[in-house]
């Protein structure tokens, strides 16, 4: 198969596989990868894993590329508090939740980071669309349990000023319902405390 052919066929994957490849042509001669990975038509990000050189690449495509390289996985830490405005800095790496064991994965595009989680705690994201194709990403209260949960160090407000927290955008977009029910959820005692005195001082502190 001939390369322009073949990226016709593909022109609609963001990122994909050896697996969609042989859907396409069951005969596919695996050495033609190497040789178009040599004339900078396509990148390798991970065994068996590939995207065009020339992919527009954005925050809604690495998004997506993150999903697909492990599965199952969602994005959330950083790079989801960046998508809901909450930290100000922009994202040189993209962390997801995943029931998997923990795994990085340095690409030439950026380093992807899987946080492993037990199962009964993958919940809380969302489907977004992209491309025809769509991308997990943590709800905005979800991904603050996650840090949190993640991060046991972050428990009072110098951890907060330290991390450029924007409380002001947490609570006006924030469920605190849906905040409560998810905590219980981690069954955990000292998490809960934690929540609570971190939630306290987000309140008092836009009044």
């Amino acid at each position: 198969m001939r390369y322009q052919e073949f990226k016709d066929k593909l022109k609609d994957f963001v990122v994909f596989t050896l697996n969609d490849i042989r859907k396409i042509d069951p005969d596919f001669y695996r050495r033609r990868l190497n040789e178009w990975q040599d004339k900078g038509y396509i990148k390798k990000l991970r065994r068996g894993f590939y995207i065009f050189s020339d992919l527009l690449l954005n925050e809604q495509s690495l998004y997506l590329i993150a999903n697909k390289l492990y599965v199952p996985s969602y994005v959330s830490f950083e790079a989801a508090l960046s998508y809901y405005g909450l930290i100000p800095e922009g994202v040189y790496s993209m962390t997801c939740v995943s029931t998997k064991k923990t795994s990085r994965f340095k690409t030439p595009i950026t380093t992807f980071l899987y946080r492993s989680i037990r199962p009964s705690l993958f919940f809380g994201y969302k489907l977004v669309k992209y491309m025809g194709q769509a991308y997990k990403m943590a709800e905005i209260e979800k991904v603050f349990l996650d840090y949190v949960y993640f991060n046991p160090k972050v428990a009072d407000k110098l951890d907060f000023y330290e991390w450029r927290f924007n409380s002001e955008e947490f609570l006006a977009k924030a469920d605190m319902g849906k905040l409560q029910q998810y905590a219980i959820a981690f069954k955990n005692k000292k998490f809960s405390v934690r929540i609570k005195k971190i939630l306290e001082f987000i309140k008092k502190e836009q009044e």
